[in-house]
């Protein structure tokens, strides 16, 4: 009956789109993405006038080495080139490309995130990472513009603007995350753990004005500037990128496809 059940609820989870760039043999395969040429799991449009090596690279040295399903992972660059289309924001983003249903129903938004010291974020400027283009849910790092103090050493979840977890985000600590969103009740839970921990709702289900046209979640970073602070170069590394309905993988070893 155990096995029985177990199975029921691992077929009842279904990946509707996968980007854990098991399929890249490098992050050129992301230039192969037009507006005329919409091919792979992701629009990339959003970053410097460089090379797209520059801004995002893959290596399995990338990936939080407990999610088994993943082949590598990605590393996000801000550098002083990182400026898209004329703003002052750095920014270094990817949009997921597909034509499922990622804005409909209970989903879940799959990521782990780290930072190392090495080219490490400025806890001086706000970060908004992994975030909806219209800000209901999302991850933040870095001094908040508008808060006192001229620094903030916190990795936070965020809903509406408004801080509902938060940790001091340590370098070479992979933090796994699934936003928990329910676009027909328009609401958003966070689940969370560390390194191999198998993920644990830390925030339940909060009213969020949850909109989305399927094509407007940014995985990656968007800095905002801030006077007195030099730009420096930045690494952030994603791993384990994927959405899924049904059953929620709480397993940091992923879901597979």
């Amino acid at each position: 009956m155990k096995t029985t059940l177990l199975f029921a609820q691992v077929a009842s989870a279904a990946v509707i789109w996968d980007g854990r760039f098991n399929d890249f043999s490098s992050s050129a395969d992301l230039d192969k993405w037009s507006w005329s040429n919409q091919v792979g799991p992701y629009q990339y449009y959003i970053h410097g006038s460089g090379t797209v090596d520059k801004y995002v690279n893959l290596s399995p040295d990338y990936k939080n080495p407990n999610d088994t399903v993943s082949k590598q992972g990605a590393k996000f660059t801000l550098d002083s080139t990182a400026f898209w289309n004329g703003q002052t924001m750095r920014r270094t983003e990817l949009i997921p490309q597909t034509t499922a249903a990622i804005n409909k129903g209970k989903v879940y938004y799959h990521f782990s995130l780290l930072r190392k010291d090495t080219n490490a974020p400025s806890v001086n400027r706000e970060h908004q990472i992994n975030f909806f283009e219209s800000h209901f849910t999302e991850m933040k790092y870095g001094w908040i513009s508008g808060e006192s103090g001229t620094s903030n050493p916190a990795l936070q979840f965020m809903i509406s603007q408004n801080s509902k977890w938060k940790t001091e985000w340590l370098p070479d600590v992979w933090h796994n995350v699934a936003y928990e969103i329910d676009f027909s009740a328009n609401t958003v839970g966070f689940w969370h753990s560390e390194g191999s921990a198998p993920l644990t709702q830390v925030v339940k289900p909060a009213s969020a004005s949850t909109s989305s046209n399927g094509a407007d979640w940014h995985l990656g970073v968007l800095e905002l500037p801030r006077s007195g602070y030099s730009d420096s170069n930045e690494d952030f590394y994603f791993s384990g990128v994927y959405i899924e309905s049904g059953t929620l993988t709480t397993a940091v070893s992923g879901a597979t496809a």
